[in-house]
């Protein structure tokens, strides 16, 4: 069982007993404070996003295979949004497993997903993306088909419109994605992930994290 909390961006904390996760912890790039990754793991999509604190556990920012406190990490690359071919690829996508839970944890990419992409990432139990738009990353309409693509049980969308936080470019609000996906919605200030036993419901829901 883990617990996922979202942080505003692309910030997102995931939790064990035992250990903390700190995916795209660098929040003053939107105007508020950095995430304190001290004995944690520090994981980021983009080198911008990474804080370089001597306290993290771990730093991990970029592709390769990671094992530590529970959580066993491949690190895919990717292009971003904003880039063109020439610019290679600058983003990295994850695949984390806790046990036999599957998370994928996409950036702000490119929303053509190759098949060596794809194969990387595997199955995905949890999917947690990006779905703003405004040019910057994947808005609602390519995030369907990046999870069209990868095929989740949960979705959880993060960086959309927030009044509180202070994008380089505005961003959709929430609601254009909810809709444009038509999938069931649950909100919760706190994600319990806990695996199913013996089957359950197999379709697709989303999962919305308000910003603690």
């Amino acid at each position: 069982m883990f617990d996922i909390e979202y942080k505003g961006a692309n910030a997102v904390i995931i939790s064990t007993k035992n250990s903390r996760l700190m995916i795209d912890p660098k929040l003053s790039l939107v105007g508020l404070k950095d995430l304190n990754v001290k004995d944690a793991v520090e994981l980021t999509t983009e080198e911008r996003f990474v804080i370089d604190d001597d306290d993290a556990k771990l730093i991990i920012n970029g592709p390769g295979e990671y094992g530590i406190d529970g959580f066993d990490i491949t690190g895919v690359p990717a292009r971003r949004h904003i880039d063109t071919e020439n610019e290679g690829m600058l983003s990295t996508i994850y695949r984390i497993m806790i046990g036999e839970s599957r998370i994928g944890v996409v950036g702000n990419i490119d929303k053509k997903l190759s098949d060596e992409q794809l194969e990387a990432l595997g199955v995905v139990d949890i999917l947690i993306l990006p779905v703003g738009g405004g040019g910057y990353t994947l808005d609602s309409v390519d995030a369907a088909k990046v999870i069209s693509a990868i095929d989740p049980k949960v979705v959880i969308p993060v960086h959309y419109a927030d009044s509180s936080l202070k994008y380089e470019v505005p961003q959709d609000d929430l609601e254009r994605f909810v809709t444009q996906l038509g999938a069931p919605v649950e909100t919760v200030s706190k994600y319990k992930y806990k695996p199913l036993v013996g089957g359950g419901n197999t379709g697709l829901s989303v999962v919305v994290i308000t910003k603690s």
